[in-house]
Parts: C-alpha cells; sequence; structure tokens
C-alpha cells in the first residue's frame, strides 16, 4: 500500500473549499496609481537581511495553462473573456467529475475500456485527489495560452537526428519491455525516489501537490518541491561539478542579477531525464519577485544534441497559505518484491528458471 497525502484531499475533507468568482478575473492585476512625477514611490519588495529580494515563502505554480500552445492558437496572449472562458470550463468540468458515482453502474470490461485513465480508465485516483490548477497563468498583467514563450509558435522545438537515434536505441534494449515489466527498469518517480515530472525547471505537473518552499540564506537557496518532497540545493557563486558527479536533481548553481536570481543547471543524471535530454542538457532558470503575492519564473532549456533550438518559458508562482505535507510515498510500497516473487513464481510454474 502506497500512502500518499495530497493538499486537494486533506482540504477537501477538512471542508475548506475555496469558491472562487469569475468576478475577480483581472481585479488583482490593476496596477497601482503612479506617484507624481518628481516623487520616488518607496520600495515595498520585501528584502533579506542582505539586502537581496526575499523569495521566501509557500508558492503554487498550479495553472491551467499547457505548457505547449494548443494547436489552433495562434497568440501568446489571451484576452480576458477567453480567460474567463476557459476558467469556467474547467470548473463546470471538475463540477461534473466530482459527482457520486452511481452505485449501480456496470462494471467496466476487462482490460477497461480504453478511455483516457489509468490503466484504460480503470485504476487510479478519481477526481476527488487531484488538484492540478483552476486559473490561467498571468505573467506582468498577460493571460497567456501556453507556457512556452520562445520559440514564438509556443511549441517545443523538434527533436535532433541524434536524439531520435538515442530513442530507438533504448526501446532496443528494453526488447520490448515496458517500464514496469522489469526491476532495472521502472521509472524513479514510481519508485518515489524523484517526482512526478521534472524538479528543474519547476513546471506545473497537472496532477496534484504543485506547492513549492523556498527558503533563502546568503549562501543557498533552498526549494523543496511537494511532490515527493524533492529538496534542490542552489549554492550561490561557485562553479559546476566535474561532469562525472551527477546528481538527482542536477548540480545548480546561482548568482544575482540586481533584483532576479539566475540558477543555472548542468549534470542531470542519465536517470532522469527531460524530454529525452539529460547528458547535455542545460537549464537557465530566473527568479524575479514582481510583488508581495507573485515570483516570476523563466526558465530556457538547452541541449543541441536533442533540440534543434532552445526553448523558453514563464510560469507565475503564487503566493499561498497552504502547508506543505509530507509526501510518504514509498513506505509500506511491497510493489517490486511482489514483482520479482510473481517472475520467480512464472519461471517455477513454465520450468523456465535456470
Amino acid at each position: 500500500m502506497v500512502f500518499r497525502v495530497q493538499r486537494s484531499a486533506v482540504r477537501i475533507l477538512a471542508g475548506a473549499v475555496a469558491a472562487v468568482g469569475l468576478a475577480s478575473i483581472g481585479v488583482a492585476h490593476l496596477q497601482a496609481r503612479q506617484a507624481p512625477a518628481g516623487i520616488a514611490k518607496p520600495s515595498t519588495m520585501p528584502r533579506t537581511a542582505d539586502g537581496k529580494p526575499d523569495l521566501q515563502g509557500t508558492w503554487s505554480n498550479a495553472t491551467i495553462t499547457p505548457i505547449e500552445r494548443p494547436q489552433g492558437v495562434s497568440n501568446l496572449v489571451l484576452s480576458q473573456a477567453e480567460a474567463a472562458t476557459l476558467e469556467k470550463t474547467t470548473a463546470d468540468r471538475v463540477e461534473r467529475l466530482n459527482k457520486d458515482s452511481d452505485p449501480n453502474r456496470t462494471a467496466p470490461p476487462q482490460g477497461g475500456d480504453g478511455s483516457t485513465g489509468a490503466a484504460g480508465n480503470v485504476g487510479g485516483y478519481n477526481n476527488f485527489w487531484l488538484d492540478p490548477g483552476e486559473r490561467v497563468a498571468v505573467v506582468d498583467g498577460q493571460f497567456r495560452s501556453s507556457l512556452i514563450i520562445d520559440p514564438p509558435d509556443g511549441r517545443v522545438p523538434a527533436t535532433t537526428p541524434e536524439a531520435r537515434a538515442r530513442t530507438q536505441a533504448r526501446m532496443k534494449t528494453m526488447m520490448g519491455r515496458g517500464q514496469y515489466d522489469h526491476p532495472e527498469f521502472r521509472p524513479l518517480a514510481e519508485r518515489c525516489l524523484l517526482s512526478f515530472g521534472p524538479t528543474t525547471p519547476l513546471i506545473p505537473n497537472y496532477f496534484y501537490n504543485n506547492n513549492l518552499q523556498i527558503v533563502q540564506t546568503a549562501d543557498h537557496v533552498m526549494i523543496l518541491m511537494e511532490m515527493v518532497h524533492d529538496a534542490r540545493i542552489v549554492r550561490i557563486g561557485g562553479t559546476h561539478l566535474p561532469k562525472h558527479i551527477r546528481p538527482w536533481m542536477g548540480d545548480s548553481i546561482g548568482h544575482w542579477e540586481g533584483d532576479t536570481l539566475v540558477v543555472d543547471t548542468t549534470n542531470f543524471p542519465l536517470a532522469q531525464p527531460f524530454r529525452g535530454s539529460a547528458e547535455h542538457l542545460r537549464v537557465i532558470e530566473r527568479f524575479r519577485r514582481v510583488d508581495a503575492n507573485t515570483v516570476n519564473y523563466r526558465f530556457t532549456v538547452e541541449d543541441p544534441t536533442t533540440f534543434a533550438r532552445p526553448f523558453t518559458g514563464e510560469i507565475p508562482f503564487r503566493a499561498t497559505d497552504e502547508l506543505i505535507y509530507e509526501y510518504a510515498c514509498h513506505e509500506g510500497n511491497y510493489a517490486l518484491s511482489n514483482v520479482l516473487s510473481g517472475a520467480r513464481n512464472e519461471e517455477k510454474r513454465l520450468g523456465t528458471k535456470k
């Protein structure tokens, strides 16, 4: 049995359901009245003791804005009416999926009905447990149709011939077996060793647990992801580790450019690729606090051996008073031992064990 604590379930079970009215869309983005000419406005930027912008706190990157721009959508910026329509569609869908199930419904066919969902829509979580986000991403007052802003079409660039060759070689190595068919192929996230989704860049997982906590000192910045409680440590200053040393979340070093924290991450492990990129992957992140409730986060992904060109995205981190709960994922998880014992029993039954 796998024990996981999700904010959505805790919030629902506690009865604290937040009501968000569409009429409030755009109100939070009204700009403050400008000060008269010649009179400097006092800075309201929270700062640490050493004078740097204070990025500390608990933030959420949950959003309904997709990473890539949907086909047929040409503009990066949506109108307020378009954003309101998307948010209402999402709210209506959540309301529909949260309705009580019919206790007299027929059982699904063996193997599932083939529709979207775990195991052909058999098993997995129902909507009660999910918390992917409910709002369109807003960056600098703009409602965004995609998180990717460059290339201009809002899409991840095409992969290189070298990357496609690597994929084919990996598939050949697996000899037709899936990632759950062999203990050496099981993904790190399924084993609860790393997050369900990348830890760098900090893109939403569109599933649940999209909170993150930032703790900041003069020498280090710690980014704690709520999903699988991954903690990435950013060293301020210094140089990267030797190429053969590859921490689980890569090697992150940071520096300040004015009021923007710039983080450069390399040395990703081969077992933790991002869209097929790992060995030569480089991610540049920029954290800019724009007000008491928002950090604008920009990331650029580079790997000339995997992507035809770099690509860049922007995500608003919104302040939240939600708690980050422990993600006790792997305790009591007997999946791997059961898989191995089942294989040994099958070998014994078929007489194939040597």
